[in-house]
């Protein structure tokens, strides 16, 4: 019996081929009959008349030419920008020759900066450089005299000498003045000038003892700062070797050494601070029946300490429950003791540097021991009366 094969609808067969194809259109026929014509016949139409897809659809469809097409557009804006920030004059090395007229010529922004004297270091570093030193932190009070200019420049000659890093805290007795900043910056080293006690008038009399407050106002700029270092009051009249200032750095805690004092006339010298034994504080100078009822003999230049003690009080002694600071309203004498008993317990929480502490390494000067007047801006206005012509 012969077999009868039934065609398939053009309809059926184009929904077939639809979906066999990938690249078969996806939208459905309206009509089989419109479909099927336009199969059977496609050479009826013209090329001109035929629909083509819009040239965006090519970006919107095809997302690798999108990403390429947003990334050449973003690299554009960024290397505009770039140029838009670059010098209008090329960089011109400075010649090793070179006049102050030509250097004049130069702009400013191809000149190096300089770093400014005041800059506080940074307290996150930990206090220390790239060589592993600790910060060491110089408080030295000063008052406007005379001889204000000879004695800032001597101290800052000193510490110019001294590894660094050092900050050194200069607080000034009343009004910062422009002739100890003038002198502080000549020293090129860093440091921080500040005023402190505006009422007390210290060019009226030397007497007053203004040098707690002072020191109080120093450990305000350590303490607010968190400055990680080792804190040392360094009177500008004193004299300092090069030697105590890399001793100081061998602190961890809390140091003292002995320190001789000079006399008010000049004449003698006594020896205070402590007897060590193997860096181990025994013992003290004493000098009269009076200096007995101290607790600890210390000079106020004769010791040191580590700055986190003033705002960590696990590392100080249980009585100082607030902020450490100099006692302003205590005698003269009792003034190093009583700040030393804010910080350690006894004589065990010390350390004697150096070795037995049988080294002197500055000497102190008392205070006060100058009856100068204090010029303004330390120059005598007047000429001396007798002139004496040259031959």
């Amino acid at each position: 019996m012969a077999s009868i094969r039934r065609p398939h609808s053009p309809a059926k067969s184009h929904h077939l081929l639809r979906h066999q194809h990938p690249f078969a259109s996806s939208s459905p026929p309206s009509s089989p009959l419109r479909h099927s014509s336009s199969a059977s016949s496609p050479r009826h139409h013209h090329a001109g008349t035929t629909s083509l897809p819009h040239p965006f659809l090519f970006f919107t469809r095809r997302p690798l030419p999108r990403f390429a097409a947003f990334f050449l557009l973003g690299s554009f804006i960024g290397l505009l920008h770039f140029l838009s920030h670059l010098p209008l004059r090329p960089h011109l090395p400075v010649p090793p020759n070179a006049s102050s007229s030509q250097l004049n010529q130069l702009q400013p922004q191809q000149l190096p900066p300089t770093p400014h004297p005041q800059q506080l270091p940074d307290s996150g570093s930990g206090g220390a450089d790239e060589h592993g030193d600790k910060l060491l932190i110089v408080i030295t009070p000063t008052r406007a005299r005379a001889s204000q200019a000879y004695y800032l420049s001597r101290m800052g000659q000193t510490l110019r000498l001294v590894r660094p890093p050092v900050l050194w805290v200069v607080v000034e007795a009343g009004k910062p003045t422009p002739e100890a900043a003038l002198a502080l910056r000549h020293t090129a080293i860093m440091h921080r000038y500040v005023g402190c006690c505006e009422k007390i008038n210290a060019s009226a009399s030397s007497s007053i003892d203004y040098r707690p407050h002072q020191m109080n106002a120093g450990l305000e700029v350590v303490e607010n700062h968190r400055l990680d270092g080792l804190v040392y009051f360094a009177d500008e009249e004193g004299v300092y070797s090069l030697q105590l200032f890399d001793r100081l750095r061998q602190i961890r805690r809390f140091g003292t050494w002995p320190v001789p004092v000079i006399s008010d006339g000049g004449n003698a010298a006594v020896l205070e601070g402590p007897v060590c034994k193997q860096n181990q504080v025994v013992g003290w100078h004493t000098s009269g029946e009076g200096n007995k009822l101290q607790r600890f003999h210390v000079a106020m230049s004769g010791f040191a300490f580590n700055s986190t003690m003033l705002w960590d009080s696990k590392l100080r002694s249980h009585l100082a429950w607030n902020s450490i600071r100099h006692p302003e309203m205590v005698e003269q004498g009792f003034q190093g003791t009583t700040f030393v008993e804010q910080l350690v317990e006894d004589e065990s929480q010390m350390e004697g540097i150096p070795a037995d502490c049988s080294q002197i390494m500055n000497w102190h000067v008392p205070f006060g021991s100058e009856s100068l007047v204090y010029p303004k801006g330390w120059r005598v206005a007047t000429n001396l009366d007798v002139l004496i012509p040259l031959k």
